[in-house]
């Protein structure tokens, strides 16, 4: 074990005292909060400052910040803590480039993202022009098949691990394939459980057959059979060992590759009588994170990357008053992040980068109070890029008003601002750049959000207008564009729920893609009010067009003054500034 030094600073005050520990990636940060820790709970200092060199901290577990931990900053200087590992020992095999992939702390390991020299490669998929991809034939709900062109699919037939993702309305899904048969031209595809009844039963979203026009396209990614374009590579889990085929220019020699071992690389956990206070962490970048129930599982979402546990249709239909009556219901899960947060207060993030991620990004999870999110970063991130509040507990039907007895459960007053988010959703094309569920006060504001899949704002959940815990959100003065790289049925920002004192106001909404294989190339939007949506304000939103939805809303909405007339002095000052 290294010996672990640290450098140790203590400022004395009348009336408190403050204590900088300065580390190196030589050192333990793990090491080092327990330091501090132990400072602030023997007296020697009421506020203690870790300082983080310029390097890589790598974790074989994720730190945990707990209530004895309150009042601690942490502050680097191009500091990346990671949850990733160094594949060494590259070897040319023909056009490939080829390596064993080391145990990490005892056990074999498998993952589902490769960075190569700080870029992100491909998972060995079918085509590497998503307008490329094949489009479904039937989809036959009662015998679970998928039914495929048969010229899809022929080379992977008898591959392992392979996965389909499945392009269906407003998500994705990712499929284990269990079997292949081919009959004539087509191909009769099934999957794994659990995911297989999940997909077959669940009513939406739903993938679109032929007869509506544009049938679902999928792609099939995870067989060395489909091995075949530079920037690609498979892992054989069989044999520990990882195929790459090179870029231009790269060589055994060159290859700086990582892969993500850890799904969490921080959790801040406190509880509802005794919550972590106080933390503020600066300047630190949170890299190399990976997320493996699709794997294992499979991934059936039903909005915003939220996986479905159970789901099916219902019949007769549940009446419910003052909504439209319910045809389905669902339980819900949700991905892990690289940061997540559980009954804390004012636990704040400034001049932090998230990036190379397979989950989402950072996630206020349960009961949080306070904290800001300023002047950071989110990039090159699977799934949603910042996540705050519930989106439904694990044994609430999704449907149902979610109103707690314990408003401590709910995250309040979060406040994300000035912060730059791209290439988030690279992965998850249903997931979204700012996910918040049922929250109360957050304040969105002066974020610049650009090349996402799908939606760029997603605020409120439950599809019913009844009342729940949220109230008061604010999203204002942001700059959206280039967003629903993949996906239709979107908006830059889209709301959902019974919502009282919300004001969506001064944003910048522009430019959306036009991807050729969306289920509706007409249903998409600047503004989106969804389902339940009620006593939500919407006015001075600067949009090319007035292309906006309202549907199935609630009462005491207002819509002021939105569309290409706005003030051009609101158009410049949306998006972040310093």
């Amino acid at each position: 074990m290294k010996n672990i030094i640290f450098a140790l600073t203590l400022l004395f005050y009348v009336a408190a005292s403050a204590a900088d520990l300065h580390i190196t990636p030589d050192s333990s940060l793990a090491d080092a909060i327990r330091k501090a820790r132990e400072m602030h709970r023997q007296g020697q200092a009421t506020a203690v400052t870790i300082h983080l060199a310029k390097g890589v901290y790598p974790l074989y577990e994720p730190l945990r910040l707990r209530p004895e931990d309150s009042g601690l900053h942490i502050e680097g200087d191009e500091a990346v803590v990671s949850g990733g590992i160094a594949i060494t020992g590259w070897k040319r095999q023909g056009k490939l480039l080829v390596a064993d992939v080391p145990d990490f702390n005892g056990r074999p390991i498998d993952f589902r993202q490769l960075w190569v020299n700080g870029q992100k490669a491909v998972r060995a998929r079918d085509v590497s022009d998503f307008e490329q991809m094949y489009r479904i034939r039937t989809y036959d709900k009662k015998h679970r098949v998928l039914w495929v062109p048969r010229k899809a699919v022929e080379k992977i037939v008898h591959a392992p691990y392979t996965e389909m993702v499945l392009h269906e309305m407003w998500c994705t899904s990712n499929l284990r394939i269990k079997s292949i048969k081919l009959q004539g031209d087509s191909a009769a595809v099934q999957f794994h459980a659990p995911e297989a009844k999940i997909q077959f039963e669940h009513p939406w979203p739903s993938p679109m057959t032929p007869n509506t026009g544009h049938p679902s396209p999928f792609y099939l990614t995870n067989a060395r059979e489909l091995l075949d374009e530079p920037g690609e590579w498979y892992h054989d889990i069989r044999d520990h060992r990882l195929y790459y085929m090179p870029r231009d220019g790269e060589t055994p020699q060159s290859l700086n590759a990582t892969v993500p071992v850890l799904e969490t690389l921080v959790e801040v956990i406190g509880t509802s009588e005794h919550p972590v206070r106080d933390i503020n962490i600066k300047g630190v970048t949170f890299s190399y994170t990976t997320w493996m129930r699709p794997s294992l599982q499979g991934h059936v979402p039903l909005q915003a990357g939220m996986f479905l546990t159970e789901a099916y249709k219902l019949r007769p239909q549940i009446d419910r008053p003052n909504n439209h009556k319910l045809d389905n219901q669902g339980w819900l899960g949700r991905a892990d992040a690289a940061v997540e947060l559980r009954y804390a207060e004012h636990v704040s993030f400034e001049r932090c980068r998230f990036e190379h991620l397979g989950g989402s990004g950072l996630d206020y999870v349960l009961g949080c109070r306070g904290g800001t999110t300023t002047s950071c970063t989110f990039t090159d991130i699977a799934m949603n890029g910042y996540v705050c509040g519930s989106f439904s507990p694990a044994g609430l039907e999704t449907h149902r008003p979610y109103q707690p007895t314990d408003f401590r459960e709910v995250c309040s007053q979060q406040v994300i601002a000035n912060s730059h988010f791209y290439g988030v959703s690279n992965e998850d094309w249903g997931c979204v750049a700012i996910c918040a569920g049922y929250v109360s006060g957050i304040n969105i504001e002066h974020n610049t959000i650009h090349d996402v899949s799908y939606t760029a704002i997603s605020l409120g959940w439950g599809w019913n207008r009844d009342m729940v815990c949220m109230k008061d959100n604010r999203v204002h003065a942001n700059l959206i564009y280039n967003y629903a790289q993949h996906m239709y049925d979107c908006a830059g920002i889209y709301t959902l729920g019974n919502q009282p004192g919300t004001v969506i106001s001064e944003n910048v909404v522009r430019d959306i893609a036009t991807p050729s294989y969306v289920h509706d190339p007409n249903h998409w939007f600047y503004l989106y009010t969804d389902e339940g949506s009620s006593n939500i304000t919407v006015k001075d939103n600067w949009t090319p067009a007035e292309k906006y939805l309202q549907n199935a809303n609630g009462p005491g909405n207002t819509w002021l003054n939105n569309g290409p007339q706005v003030n051009e002095q609101i158009k410049k000052r949306a998006g972040t500034y310093e």
